[in-house]
């Protein structure tokens, strides 16, 4: 296992607030957008959580009032104009890996959204776990307003098991905006929140679920990604052997010690 307090990424901001990461993109002035150097490293960092044994949860904050405006006009999509077939295919596969690790991270995401989360911004908010945002949030899969089609980064497959696939269509061929409500109501966010209190509240969910039992939270996220691929049969399967797998750790035994002393158990990721 590994620390990562003391990462210091070139692309993004990193902080600590006990086990939770707080991490956002550090391009305010541009509304956040993603760079290929900041993909890539978004990307290695995910991929790195499931070894890091100081981070229990991450939190995915705005920046200057907005979340990411998708990638960069000229550092990205300029320079896509010219590639060929490799080339393209190089970087579409790095950005859908970025979503890979995200999901496969084994910590619990929470996205923090406040004004523009559009293109890849949508996406990263769509491949949390858990997703806050202000009223003010408008969200956009607009591939298509590029003359590219919705299916990026794992939307059509992802997007309509969040919001159905009716409202996935819609959003994905007119790259419209999605309010804020209407993100609540469709239940892409869990619940809005005032923007002076958006970190606060992110941070105290993130909090909230890395005082639980981490390990556990690990397979309970494992879980609800593999099985989207699995039979009913096969799920429960996979979910009897994984629940197998909780019960020999030390937190289940510490749940059940608690019970019996009618105390609060304090879960050690073990």
């Amino acid at each position: 296992m590994t620390a990562m307090a003391g990462l210091k990424p070139k692309h993004f901001l990193w902080r600590m607030e006990g086990s939770v990461a707080l991490v956002q993109l550090d391009r305010p002035d541009r509304k956040n957008p993603l760079t290929f150097d900041s993909y890539a490293e978004l990307r290695d960092m995910f991929r790195a959580l499931p070894y890091a044994d100081d981070v229990d949860a991450v939190v995915f904050l705005p920046n200057g009032g907005n979340f990411c405006s998708g990638g960069d006009v000229h550092d990205i999509i300029g320079s896509l104009v010219g590639k060929d077939m490799k080339g393209l295919l190089a970087f579409t596969r790095m950005t859908g890996d970025l979503v890979k690790a995200m999901l496969n991270c084994q910590k619990p995401i929470v996205a923090a959204v406040d004004g523009v989360a559009v293109g890849a911004g949508a996406i990263i908010a769509m491949a949390s776990d858990i997703r806050l945002a202000t009223p003010e949030a408008k969200t956009a899969f607009l591939f298509t307003r590029v003359g590219l089609a919705g299916c990026d980064m794992g939307a059509c497959a992802i997007l309509p098991r969040i919001i159905g696939h009716g409202r996935s269509a819609e959003l994905l061929y007119t790259g419209r905006s999605m309010s804020g409500e209407e993100g609540e109501r469709w239940g892409f966010y869990n619940r809005l929140v005032e923007a002076g209190q958006l970190e606060a509240e992110a941070l105290a969910l993130a909090a909230r679920i890395a005082s639980g039992p981490t390990f556990a939270h690990g397979i309970t996220k494992t879980q609800l990604n593999q099985e989207w691929s699995m039979g009913l049969e096969q799920a429960i399967e996979a979910e009897a052997q994984a629940q197998a797998i909780c019960m020999q750790t030390r937190d289940f035994e510490r749940a059940y010690r608690a019970f019996v002393e009618k105390k609060t158990p304090v879960f050690e990721g073990d």
